[in-house]
């Protein structure tokens, strides 16, 4: 059984973390800074957390020991009208345009905030974990302590085969804001200047602004609480039907169109039921898609679960499927894996850095139609093979417990911590836990 243990001589970081999010109602990197703030204050690490008032509800109601560490910023008239201007854009302009200027608006508050909770908290690291975007530019630099940004993962693209599905528009935005992203860089300067960039792999290494001072550590994003990810006990056997398990936000990068394509084809092979767990603007059209394919009975839509009611619908499934196209991390991919299932991704982006033949099945996105096919045939032979379900779900919980436990990601960063800790305020030289097995 994992647990910490303290080493001596080691300095007690104080640690403040900031972002514009910290939600699991929002989704995706919204998470990181509430896993990392839990995590500290699980082990008694002193941390506070700066973040924007729209999460204040959800806090309120899962932090109700820990409130008094938050500081919540809220909108000016300016980012409401800024807001309500945005609503009349194509969502990719809107991302570029108002969007960023509320984000910018948002970053200045904080760092004026920041700069005096440094003083009072005698606080030692400043980390920043969102927005995980490489290229997003930051304000957070001379605010008394040593920075740190990230982990990062982005500079992704859809695949050769799926480039059609970016209009030509957006594909000039975003060449766009690459281009511009090395001057807004230097007058925003907060990854320039940052003691230690963390990047999730590679290809986020290789999108980094030029001009990086600090260090650049690697550090996957993504990890797993196996407190409430634990792993399912279900047998199944043929002819029992599959049930399959698709969780995210109903987005068109996440190809779900697609995977009821192949869904069609799977119960016309082998029983079979899919969930559909999760909300997005276009759930509606997907509704009427699986409607129209006649998978009225096989297909249900569960709408948005949260994480014990995700980790619950997991354990009762058989397999997770992710078909994203453009997907830097996927924790939900890690989360079935710590429930034991298989797993079906796309052989692309953050998925295919997690999941190997071991523990599932790779479909590599090479056209619309190939993708449809493997998808199918990734189903049906799991399926039919309740046995290969089994050491796949072994498999990738082993994995998980091995390499992506949230305790040993937080021991990580406590190392990392420590390294910019430029003091001990208690004056004691005791600190750091770690993670042993």
């Amino acid at each position: 059984m994992s647990r910490f243990v303290v080493r001596e001589n080691r300095r007690v970081p104080r640690v403040l973390i900031v972002a514009e999010n910290a939600s699991e109602q929002f989704g995706g990197e919204a998470i990181l800074p509430l896993h990392i703030f839990r995590g500290l204050r699980r082990i008694g690490i002193e941390s506070w957390l700066v973040v924007h008032d729209r999460t204040r509800k959800e806090l309120e109601s899962r932090l109700t020991v820990e409130l008094d560490r938050v500081h919540f910023i809220d909108d000016t008239v300016v980012q409401n009208l800024l807001h309500r201007v945005g609503q009349l854009l194509p969502e990719t302009m809107r991302n570029f345009t108002t969007e960023f200027l509320i984000r910018l608006i948002t970053q200045w508050k904080a760092r004026r905030l920041v700069r005096r909770l440094v003083t009072k908290h005698r606080i030692t690291v400043v980390h920043q974990p969102i927005p995980v975007s490489p290229r997003e530019p930051s304000l957070m630099y001379d605010v008394g302590a040593p920075v740190i940004m990230g982990p990062l993962n982005g500079g992704m693209n859809y695949p050769p085969a799926f480039r059609g599905w970016e209009t030509s528009f957006v594909r000039g935005l975003k060449k766009l804001s690459r281009f511009a992203s090395g001057a807004i860089h230097h007058l925003m300067p907060g990854k320039l200047r940052a003691a230690i960039v963390l990047v999730a792999n590679e290809r986020t290494r290789n999108a980094l602004p030029s001009g990086l001072r600090g260090e650049v550590l690697t550090l996957i994003e993504n990890g797993v609480d196996l407190s409430i990810w634990q792993p399912s006990e279900r047998m199944r056997a043929v002819p029992d039907p599959l049930r399959v398990i698709f969780l995210g936000r109903l987005i068109a990068c996440k190809a779900v169109d697609l995977l009821l394509e192949a869904f069609r084809e799977v119960v016309a092979r082998t029983p079979a039921t899919l969930w559909i767990a999760g909300d997005g603007p276009i759930r509606k059209s997907l509704e009427a898609k699986a409607r129209a394919l006649d998978l009225d009975g096989a297909v249900q839509f569960l709408g948005w679960l949260s994480q014990e009611e995700g980790a619950s619908q997991l354990r009762r499934a058989d397999v997770l499927v992710l078909p994203s196209l453009r997907e830097c991390g996927g924790a939900v991919v890690l989360e079935a894996m710590a429930t034991k299932l298989p797993v079906v991704v796309a052989n692309w982006g953050g998925p295919a850095d997690y999941v190997d033949d071991s523990c599932g099945i790779l479909v590599a996105p090479d056209s619309e139609r190939s993708f449809v096919t493997g998808l199918t045939e990734a189903l049906v032979l799991l399926a039919t093979s309740p046995d290969l379900c089994r050491e796949m779900g072994l498999s990738g919980r082993e994995r998980v417990v091995s390499d992506f436990d949230w305790q040993m990601k937080i021991a990580r960063l406590l190392d990392i911590y420590e390294r910019l800790s430029r003091s001990d305020p208690d004056g004691s030289l005791t600190s750091l836990v770690e993670r042993r097995s």
